[in-house]
């Protein structure tokens, strides 16, 4: 039996640069994971999860069950990641014993809130198969093959940064820059010693979920189109993640607050921002804390100063259903 886990992400600061040659830092947590399960069977099977069922109590219940996990569940993940780690030993001439296997997944990481649940059920699945097949693969380049299940298998919109941090884990660095990117094929990744961190919550409401690939179009269009307050927005959330990095290592983690919040701030100038969304930005900073979305919106993460300000931060938000936690970070 072969075990393998992927945690959730989230995006101190940075994002959405990530998708336009831009620079991040983000990190994995173990409070939510996606987890893969692969043995040898006499056929390849691939097992449904109970989110996967077809099965509901109401006509409801099915409209609310397709809000939260969309038409197709994460068998379609599993499936494609496995097509796509075929595909590429098969572009690299790598051998592939004729040994069957059954394989099964579940997930406990929020849907749609922005936390990489998806990325996170293909990055586990394909640490199984390179386990299970004996086959290894360089981490930049392994980030890029994760990606591509998603954009050339299912034709979904994603970027690197997800992808990324779940293949080095714990606190990393991403720089995306574009000649960089097409001279090597990837960026410039380098993990940072989490324990350089500040306190850190996360917020969440999965009700106010939004679909990435919405968030992102406008802004992907109106940056196609030269528009020259998203290209600055992007300059200017680049210029963040080297001013936290800086922080970081010198020892002033305590100080990046104040480039969460500006991260957020720009966001809201060039983004539309839900008022679901913005009653939690408002409520966590009432409190006192530091606040900006961990994705494309339904999670926000910033920095707090102690346990009474934490407690804020939980009462302040509680009257939105907002579950907060004070995440794990995988070292």
């Amino acid at each position: 039996m072969i075990k393998t886990l992927a945690h959730a992400r989230a995006a101190l600061i940075g994002n959405p640069s990530d998708g336009y040659n831009g620079k991040t830092i983000s990190f994995t947590f173990s409070n939510f994971f996606a987890e893969v399960d692969l043995y040898e069977t006499p056929d390849l099977e691939i097992l449904p999860n109970p989110s996967d069922h077809s099965q509901f109590s109401s006509i409801e219940s099915l409209a609310y069950d397709v809000n939260q996990l969309g038409y197709y569940g994460g068998i379609r993940l599993i499936k494609a990641t496995i097509k796509r780690f075929y595909d590429y030993c098969v572009e690299n001439d790598i051998y592939l014993h004729k040994i069957n296997f059954t394989v099964r997944y579940k997930s406990n990481i929020p849907h749609l809130v922005g936390l990489a649940g998806s990325s996170a059920i293909v990055t586990s699945c394909m640490k199984a198969l390179l386990e299970f097949y004996d086959v290894s693969i360089p981490k930049p380049v392994l980030a890029e093959v994760i990606l591509e299940v998603e954009t050339q298998e299912l034709g979904i919109s994603a970027g690197l940064q997800d992808r990324v941090a779940q293949v080095y884990q714990g606190l990393v660095y991403m720089d995306f820059d574009k000649e960089l990117m097409n001279k090597q094929g990837y960026g410039n990744y380098k993990n940072i010693n989490a324990n350089l961190l500040p306190n850190l919550y996360i917020a969440y409401q999965k009700d106010l979920s939004e679909i990435s690939d919405i968030v992102h179009s406008d802004l992907r269009s109106r940056y196609n189109r030269g528009n020259e307050d998203v290209h600055s927005a992007i300059d200017f959330w680049a210029d963040l993640t080297e001013q936290a990095k800086s922080m970081l290592i010198e020892g002033n983690g305590n100080k990046i607050g104040e480039l969460l919040n500006a991260n957020f701030d720009m966001r809201s100038r060039v983004c539309r921002i839900s008022d679901g969304n913005m009653n939690m930005i408002n409520a966590a900073r009432a409190a006192g804390a530091s606040a900006k979305f961990t994705g494309s919106g339904g999670a926000i993460i910033g920095t707090y100063e102690d346990e009474d300000m934490f407690d804020k931060i939980v009462l302040n938000t509680r009257k939105f259903g907002v579950e907060v936690i004070k995440p794990e970070i995988v070292v």
